[in-house]
């Protein structure tokens, strides 16, 4: 399993590695949009998939990588340097805030979450150092398209491998106890506040590296841009339509997400509607086919097997 993933990860990047030698710059920039979209479902996927655990505030750690980027880049770091700090950043606040709200559990979890968001992005806007609600723009000569698309596709495919092996490991294995049911995990043996935060820690430094990515490649951000309510939901929902707990449902997810908002975003009379069309893709998802776009898939495939498998009756 570990091998076919790695496998399919060096072929994956292969294939993206190679598309500017055959697209042109607008194509390039649709397809950093999908990386970005594949890395944050992935990465959430990672707490809310695997582990259970709903947080409905992911666009904290993207604020707090595109800002350390963004902070030290103005006093003379490279900006590609800036990124295992950001790494560590998005990992040393999810402790933090994972300490207390991990002790909530169901909806009261959620809900906290919602509050760190908010209380995070009002402070970015009320400090001088942040640049207010202003936001702060990149230094001048920081920009190099073709250096942040390596690195952004390059992220994706690391976060998808690592899904891939972490669901067939015994961590994976073990957060999984603790989604299906944390009272008998911990019965068992499983210390489920320390697996929390260890996933959780995982996951806001790879949200944080692609919030680095995010603040080079469009060299200006505010509050409003990397910390926005809509961003966490958008975030949430990928896994959810595409198939929560899978390592392929959180790529789908962002996929068709990422080409739908390209597309809305492309039309001025849609650009503020996606997320009702995004509610609706939930609703549909939650009445119809609870497992998304994923098992959708399956289902069909098993549909069709059936079909070809069915003995054909004797004509006599």
């Amino acid at each position: 399993m570990v091998v076919r993933s790695l496998g399919g990860a060096a072929l994956a990047l292969a294939l993206l590695l190679s598309c500017p030698l055959f697209f042109d710059r607008g194509a390039l920039n649709d397809i950093w949009n999908l990386a970005f979209a594949v890395v944050l479902a992935s990465s959430w996927n990672l707490l809310g998939g695997f582990a259970g655990q709903i947080s409905i505030g992911y666009s904290a750690f993207i604020g707090i990588g595109a800002y350390t980027t963004v902070l030290l880049a103005l006093r003379g770091v490279d900006p590609y340097a800036t990124l295992p700090l950001a790494a560590a950043a998005g990992a040393l606040f999810s402790l933090i805030v994972g300490l207390p709200t991990f002790r909530l559990r169901g909806p009261y979890f959620t809900i906290a979450t919602i509050g760190v968001s908010e209380a995070v992005r009002v402070f970015a806007a009320g400090v001088s150092f942040t640049g207010g609600s202003s936001g702060l723009r990149m230094p001048a000569g920081s920009f190099d398209f073709g250096r942040n698309y390596t690195a952004m596709v390059l992220l994706a495919v690391v976060v998808v491998a690592l899904s891939a092996i972490i669901r067939a490991s015994p961590l994976g294995r073990a957060i999984f106890a603790i989604r299906q049911d944390i009272d008998a995990a911990e019965a068992l043996g499983v210390d489920a506040t320390k697996y929390k935060l260890g996933i959780h820690a995982l996951s806001a430094a790879l949200v944080s590296v692609a919030g680095s990515l995010f603040a080079i490649n469009f060299q200006y951000i505010s509050p409003g841009s990397v910390f926005d309510f809509r961003l966490s939901l958008s975030i949430v929902l990928m896994p959810i339509v595409g198939g929560l707990g899978t390592v392929a449902g959180p790529v789908l997810g962002a996929l068709l997400f990422g080409y739908l908002q390209i597309k809305l975003l492309a039309s001025p009379a849609l650009r503020d509607s996606y997320l009702f069309l995004y509610g609706g893709m939930l609703i549909a998802v939650m009445l119809f086919e609870p497992k998304g776009l994923l098992g959708l898939f399956h289902r069909l495939r098993r549909a069709a097997w059936r079909s070809v498998s069915r003995p054909v009756p004797d004509a006599g």
